[in-house]
């Protein structure tokens, strides 16, 4: 605790200011006496007019020009994050490429082809392309139903033990319904596609068509099907269908029911809302009669995967609850009704899902019917089949025509007949419901490739010939339908092999990509790279600044000449292309500046200035993105690089003599250098820093989440959340902990700000860390509290705990955000303390102890006694005039930057905090502390000079950018869609966000880049650090006279540490010093951005490339973004104090003339 070395550092910067005004009065006054009385005086006075006008004008000018530079840092910082914008904006258009869809519709009047009806369909009443085998379907799509939930389980022996696994054998009715009626149900595994999220699947069993991969960003905002679908057929068809379940369906499919019960879908933690929802109206739909499609979809199998995992025994009961629903069913219905169980998808072994592994992609479909349906017996392992191929099946055997942008195939083996004495007859419909399949596809092929015209002509040229072949084989067998059995096994086998070549063509044609848009948008990244590193280097020239304003202005001309190009020649205005000419625009003066520097024949390192071991480990971060095992493995190499560049940081240190805290190198005080200085640390201090950091990366990896590929990786139990546990004695020492934990973070933050006498201040920012942060600490225990024991609370008190757990946290929220406002209102929290009476005296001191004993004693303490009583009369003089001299002391001034940052970070923590598990607190505590040890660990080997340029070196913002990544895992985070946090959109709103979308959205974001925004914002601590850890050394900074005695009698020669002060004695170094750290931190991450876009271009065949390559370019694109946005407002918060203490000087300044 050093209250008064804060004070005195204060006292140093407020003096400085203070003497100086003081001097250029009291000159004034000298010369108004000296000139008093005559026509000198009058020149005198006038004289003293014009230079206090032109004093104040400068002071003005000065006030405007550092306002200015602060302003055009902004702007600057601005248009470089637009540059990496732009250029990630133009990437994404060629890489992340949608599918056109076309608006077309099938309908009965219109065949798919030339051609008579299908044999069996004429003279049917109410046949379209061919004749109905069901009047009625009932559709239950369970939610996240995996296939092995469904999948039968053999019958143990005597000796054999039982599985475990509560997920299976829980759907007793499937498997007794294929032992009992063979011939009337039958199981399939259905494949989706991916992206596995809810609303691509819907559209996909709706449409028949292929998702593409950017549509798995829509999943917050399903906009309604434009594609024909099967809905929209049956509405066509006068058919009235009735809809219960997620109210996804409300929005693809607006007014499309004739009845509907909508339920909210997105709360993953309520497992039973909406199935008891669906329960409360199924039967008596069912009874009533009025429907001839009833569609049901159960969502709490897919919540419970989300909130407890499929191993959860809460999943059990919800399975066992599916199988009371299904016969149900069952026993209600017709002869002429067929059910259909389905799941949309499934789901990995934590319960997620979006990706396209085996457990996503793999999906139970169950197909019963009263009546007799298939000719065989089931097989002994249920046959695979794509999960589109639902859809024109469903069509054809409703008698609707197949959705006009399917491209599934139909399955052959439901129509054939149940009775199998005519094998011909059922070959025979078979291959007719496969050429209606196949005529339909060939029209979408043809009308798609002349609309986008992006399909491969070779493929489709062969494709095209061979459903002619197949078509024209067909012809002839109806011309004669008896015999030739083995030609119309050849037709089938034609037909389906051009089905499922049409289907692997588009897969592989809906991935193709833009290349020119791609290597335009990576090479727009490369040149803002290469901007940063110029522009890092030149920011602390003299004159440079003014110069930052003129990329804007290249740049809006670019915009306006090339959309007056794209104008005139008529072509469309594209916005992405609009941005990456302006991003082009802006780099051209940069570019010419540095060709200009290479005209001159500077040395080549003058404007690559990173050190060779930074370098280096750029380039092998740089090229471990084009591995997919190294992506796949980041979380554990991640870990490993930030230990290495932490041990060559310490023996750097080491090698270059600077194991001690930073110290002054050049002090502008009479003869006096910092270089005589005492070393203030020993090399173990730095040893201690760099293995608590180790220790802190060790224990952050403790949690840990395992990617997908890696099957003998076990995850972190710890990353789940408290209600989850099953054990209630474990549950309460966790509960503990987390707490702790808080506790630990709060008074950490305290006992900061209390050492650097932050904490002292009336102004209200202060007087909400003190009051607000316990409160914010309160307010998260108990939300907690009643998360982890909801669904243990007693029935009259839920309603309670439902209305707590939606006021807790927008509590805590609405804190947090004050605290902000007030930060940012008030963010010079300066204690002042301002006196009149005695000023202080001198203290006489003596080179000897006792009296004086000779003569040169008496000669050396006469003068000192003298001047003491003449100061001491003077002062009593003084007092008889006035009130006597103004006394300040000014506590905070020497931290006051990094106080508010540091109270800025602690802020935005809590909240986000609070959207994670409760026992990732833990590793929020152990982020704060692992950035105090590096930020000391890097302040020890930055000099500070005075009075400037001020300097961040490369090592320090890679370590900070390399620990932002390593946190990101910390947190249970993974590049891949099927980890993110869903649960996160909950937290406030456990009923959901109704409509809004943007919303849900921003705490998913939160939650998944916290890590990312918590660095950033803290950035500047990297700036300011070094100056802080200033008062950690001594104070004295006078060279050894030789004796102790000379020592004594110098203390006037004292030097205080100024700390933070010092980068006001130059404020465009400062400015510089802020622009340079803000684009070496954009250099860092748009290395990565553009190793990621590289990655995802060149290895674009890569069979890994949508399960690796694309996700994690999409998740670093996005942490960018944040990251820059951090960034900014880190550095605003930076300036905004530095006004608001130039702003405090001048009114003390003011105060005192007055």
């Amino acid at each position: 605790m050093i209250p008064s070395n804060s004070a005195s550092v204060a006292s140093a910067a407020l003096l400085g200011e203070l003497l100086r005004r003081r001097r250029q009065m009291a000159m004034g006054r000298r010369q108004m006496v000296m000139g008093r009385g005559g026509p000198r005086a009058a020149l005198s006075r006038a004289c003293l007019s014009v230079v206090s006008v032109c004093r104040r004008r400068r002071r003005a000018s000065g006030r405007r020009s550092s306002r200015m530079q602060k302003i055009s840092v902004l702007l600057f910082l601005a248009w470089v994050s637009f540059l990496f914008y732009a250029g990630i904006a133009l990437f994404t258009s060629g890489f992340l490429l949608t599918r056109l869809e076309l608006t077309n519709h099938s309908s009965c009047q219109e065949p798919p082809g030339p051609g008579s009806l299908p044999w069996g369909s004429q003279g049917k009443p109410g046949a379209c392309w061919m004749a109905s085998r069901f009047s009625r379907l009932v559709l239950v799509l369970v939610d996240a139903l995996r296939f092995d939930f469904a999948q039968p389980q053999p019958s143990h022996g005597p000796g054999e033990p039982p599985v475990s696994l509560p997920f299976l054998g829980k759907l007793n009715s499937l498997q007794r319904i294929l032992e009992i009626q063979p011939h009337h149900a039958r199981l399939y595994q259905s494949k989706a596609d991916p992206p596995t999220t809810t609303m691509q699947r819907l559209k996909a069993l709706t449409t028949g068509s292929l998702p593409t991969f950017i549509d798995a960003g829509s999943n917050f905002a399903s906009y309604a099907i434009v594609e024909d679908n099967l809905i929209k057929q049956l509405t066509n068809a006068g058919r009235h269908v009735v809809f219960m379940g997620d109210d996804t369906w409300k929005d693809l499919f607006p007014g499309a029911f004739s009845q509907a019960f909508f339920f909210p879908s997105f709360n993953v933690r309520d497992l039973h809302t909406v199935d008891n929802g669906i329960l409360e109206h199924l039967y008596p739909t069912m009874d009533g009669g009025e429907w001839d499609v009833l569609i049901a979809h159960f969502l709490g199998v897919d919540h419970c995967g989300h909130k407890y995992g499929p191993h959860h025994p809460e999943m059990a009961k919800k399975l066992s609850q599916m199988d009371q629903v299904i016969q149900g069913l069952v026993e209600r219905l017709e002869n002429d009704t067929l059910l259909v169980v389905i799941g949309d998808h499934g789901m990995t072994i934590t319960g997620d899902h979006g990706g396209d592994s085996d457990l996503e992609i793999s999906a139970a479909l169950f197909l019963y019917s009263p009546k007799a349906l298939f000719p065989r017996v089931p097989p002994k392992e249920p046959e695979i089949v794509p999960q589109i191929s639902l859809v024109p099946t469903l069509a054809l055997l409703l008698g609707l025509p197949i959705p006009f942008g399917n491209i599934g195939e139909v399955m052959a083996e439901l129509f054939a007949e149940a009775e199998d004495s005519q094998p011909h007859s059922s070959a025979l419909a078979q291959a007719s419901a496969l050429h209606l399949n196949a005529q339909q596809v060939s029209r979408f092929l043809h009308t798609y490739s002349a609309a986008a015209q992006n399909l491969q002509v070779k493929e489709l040229h062969q494709l095209q010939n061979l459903f002619s072949k197949a078509s024209a084989d067909y012809q002839r067998l109806l011309q004669s339908p008896q015999g030739a059995e083995a030609a119309l096994q050849t037709v089938i086998t034609e037909l389906q092999q051009f089905l499922r070549g049409v289907r692997a063509m588009c897969i592989e044609s809906w991935a193709r990509f833009s290349l020119g848009r791609m290597a335009g948008g990576a090479a727009l990244l490369a040149a803002a790279c290469f901007l940063c590193l110029l522009v890092s280097q030149w920011a602390t020239y003299p004159g440079f600044h003014p110069f930052l304003l003129t990329p804007m202005a290249c740049g809006l001309a670019s915009t306006i000449v090339c959309a007056g190009l794209l104008a005139t020649t008529g072509l469309k205005l594209d916005p992405v292309v609009l941005g990456a000419m302006a991003a082009v625009g802006s780099l051209l003066p940069f570019l010419w500046k540095a060709w200009a520097g290479w005209g001159s024949k500077r040395p080549l390192a003058a404007l690559f200035p990173i050190p060779g071991p930074v370098l280096l480990f750029l380039l092998i971060r740089f090229a471990a993105f084009f591995s997919d095992s190294f992506v796949v493995a980041e979380a554990r190499a991640t870990p490993f690089l930030l230990g290495s560049l932490i041990l060559l940081l310490v023996a750097q240190l080491h090698w270059e003599g600077k194991l001690l805290p930073p110290k002054l190198l050049t002090i502008p005080r009479l003869c006096f250098s910092a270089s005589a200085g005492q070393p203030r640390h020993s090399g173990t201090h730095a040893l201690g820093l760099g293995v608590g950091l180790l220790l802190c990366i060790r224990l952050a990896g403790l949690f840990h989440r395992c990617p997908e590929e890696t099957p003998a990786c076990h995850s972190s139990p710890w990353l789940s959340p408290l209600a989850s546990m099953v054990g209630g004695r474990a549950k309460n020492l966790w509960y503990g902990a987390c707490v702790g934990a808080l506790v630990a973070l709060l008074a950490a933050v305290r006992l900061w700000l209390c050492r650097y006498s932050n904490l002292k201040s009336p102004e209200p920012s202060v007087l909400f860390v003190r009051w607000g942060l316990p409160l914010m600490v309160l307010g998260t225990a108990a939300y907690w509290a009643l998360a982890s024991g909801a669904d243990e609370a007693p029935p009259r008190l839920r309603a309670l705990v439902a209305g707590a757990s939606v006021v807790l946290p927008r509590a805590v929220a609405g804190l947090a955000a004050s605290g902000l406002m007030l930060l940012l209102w008030r963010p010079v929290t300066v204690l002042v303390k301002a006196t009149t009476g005695t000023p202080r005296t001198r203290t006489v001191l003596t080179p000897f102890s006792g009296p004086p004993t000779s003569q040169a004693d008496l000669d050396y303490v006469v003068p000192q006694i003298y001047r003491h009583m003449q100061e001491e009369f003077r002062g009593r003089l003084e007092r008889t005039k006035s009130q006597g001299p103004l006394t300040v002391a000014a506590y905070q001034l020497g931290s006051v930057y990094s106080a508010a940052m540091v109270t800025a970070l602690t802020l935005l923590a809590f909240p986000l905090l609070l959207l994670h598990a409760e026992r990732i607190s833990l590793v929020f505590l152990l982020l704060f502390l692992q950035s105090f040890l590096l930020l000391h660990l890097l302040a020890a080997g930055i000099p500070i000079t005075t009075p400037g340029p001020f300097t961040v070196p490369w090592q320090a913002v890679s370590a900070w950018a390399l620990m932002a990544t390593q946190t990101f895992y910390s947190l249970g985070h993974q590049p891949v869609f099927p980890a993110i946090h869903w649960h996160a959109a909950f937290v406030g709103f456990p009923e959901g966000h109704g409509s809004s979308t943007w919303l849900p959205a921003l705490l998913v974001g939160a939650n998944t880049f916290a890590s990312h925004l918590l660095f950033a914002v803290g950035c500047p601590l990297l700036l300011l650090w070094p100056f802080l850890c200033e008062s950690q050394g001594a104070r004295k900074r006078w060279q050894p006279l030789g004796n102790e005695a000379e020592a004594r009698v110098r203390p006037e020669e004292e030097e205080e540490p100024r700390m933070e002060m010092r980068l006001r004695d130059a404020p465009h170094h400062f400015n510089a010093a802020l622009l340079q750290l803000g684009l070496k931190y954009l250099f860092v991450l748009g290395i990565q951005i553009l190793a990621c876009a590289l990655a995802a271009s060149i290895l674009r065949r890569h069979l890994m490339v949508w399960k690796v390559f694309a996700p994690k370019f999409i998740f670093e694109a996005m942490g960018f973004i944040v990251s820059s946005v951090g960034l900014f407002l880190g550095i605003a918060l930076v300036m905004r104090v530095d006004g608001a203490v130039s702003s405090w000087f001048r009114q003390l300044i003011l105060a005192q003339q007055r």
